[in-house]
């Protein structure tokens, strides 16, 4: 593929199962984009993926990141889940700011799948991995803001030949 097409910042939005990392590692080689998954980081650090203090953190450590990288040309992937309305809302607001194109990808999957998904994953192990119960993602389900169309239409369009 080309070159890098310049700053770009892709939101990764979805439950946990629903591909965000499958689809994130694919877009990193082929755009070329940095992913920042807070998953893998809290695993390699030997914290608790369950630990919400260090998560915000991390997450807010990685914002700054991005975007230093933003403003020097790169493409980053923040593979976040973006669970809230308002936090899709902050990061495509502040990107825009700074003159920078924003994707928001929403993976959805049925409940059934998202848990069929992490019971495979379970299996197989593998970084930035834990179990998850259906009782545990029944509640996230609860907590999950879905965009709608109209919010999606706020964000940028994926370059052609590049789909999620």
């Amino acid at each position: 593929m080309d070159a890098s097409p310049g700053p770009r910042l892709i939101l990764l939005c979805g439950l946990p199962g629903s591909g965000k990392t499958t689809l994130a590692k694919r877009m990193a080689r082929e755009i070329p984009a940095v992913r920042l998954c807070p998953d893998e980081w809290l695993e390699d650090l030997g914290v608790d993926l369950f630990d919400e203090r260090t998560r915000d953190r991390l997450e807010r450590r990685f914002w700054a990141h991005a975007q230093e990288l933003l403003r020097l040309g790169q493409a980053v992937i923040l593979e976040f889940g973006f669970w809230a309305r308002s936090e899709r809302d902050e990061k495509r607001l502040a990107a825009r700011a700074l003159g920078i194109p924003v994707e928001l990808h929403y993976l959805a999957a049925s409940t059934d799948e998202l848990c069929r998904r992490l019971e495979a994953r379970s299996r197989e192990g593998g970084q930035g991995t834990v179990p998850i119960s259906r009782e545990l993602l029944d509640e996230y389900v609860k907590l999950f803001q879905a965009p709608d169309d109209d919010e999606l239409a706020l964000f940028d369009t994926p370059p052609l030949g590049r789909r999620g």
